[in-house]
């Protein structure tokens, strides 16, 4: 049965149950300190319902929480059975739409961890780049305005340039070669140490002009 008192923004609950919200020590201050599974899952709430966050992150204006998960116990464990972590203790992130290109839904259908420098890959940058094609920026010198580029994470995430063109379309087309194939590059970079159906994933990915 759903609980009606304390509510995380809202909506969230935690009955009673086998996972804990918070750790049995509490930190120098004598504050207590959230469990890993508890604080991914305020934070997808904080997404998905704190109106004052999705001021700075509109992309998440329209996204939401599936019934299940509204109860952490649920959520907590899904996280236990699907939470794993690569070399170099890489901060890993929830992520709702690399299995399902444009989902708004976390679920355990649509959601998998990965490791943030595959996450980061995926910022599509819509409230700076205006009404232009993801991967391209309007040029004021010489005859061909629009620019392709890119930020390579495989090299230091150093910005490359591709280039200038007459339309912005050439220029997406050049920046969706060249995106695809870092995706497939980081994809095999990480192949030991995720699991086979992100692999998969984002081999088949495909950058799209409305992205």
């Amino acid at each position: 049965m759903k609980k009606t008192r304390g509510l995380v923004y809202g909506i969230g609950y935690s009955n009673d149950g086998k996972y804990k919200k918070t750790k049995d020590y509490t930190n120098q201050n004598g504050h207590t300190i959230p469990t890993p599974s508890y604080r991914v899952w305020v934070e997808m709430l904080k997404r998905c319902y704190d109106t004052k966050y999705q001021l700075h992150k509109p992309t998440y204006k329209d996204c939401s929480v599936c019934e299940e998960w509204l109860n952490y116990q649920k959520f907590a464990q899904w996280y236990e059975e699907n939470y794993y972590e690569v070399n170099d203790n890489e901060v890993m992130r929830l992520d709702k739409d690399i299995l399902v290109k444009g989902n708004k839904i976390y679920s355990p259908q649509t959601c998998i961890f990965v490791p943030n420098n595959i996450n980061v890959m995926f910022t599509n940058c819509k409230t700076v780049r205006g009404d232009l094609p993801i991967g391209v920026s309007y040029n004021k010198q010489g005859k061909k305005h629009y620019r392709a580029r890119m930020n390579n994470w495989i090299i230091g995430n150093k910005r490359e340039d591709y280039g200038t063109y007459f339309t912005p379309q050439e220029a997406f087309e050049v920046y969706k070669y060249h995106k695809e194939q870092l995706i497939k590059q980081v994809a095999d970079k990480y192949k030991n140490q995720i699991p086979q159906q992100l692999y998969d994933a984002l081999y088949n990915y495909q950058v799209e002009i409305t992205d």
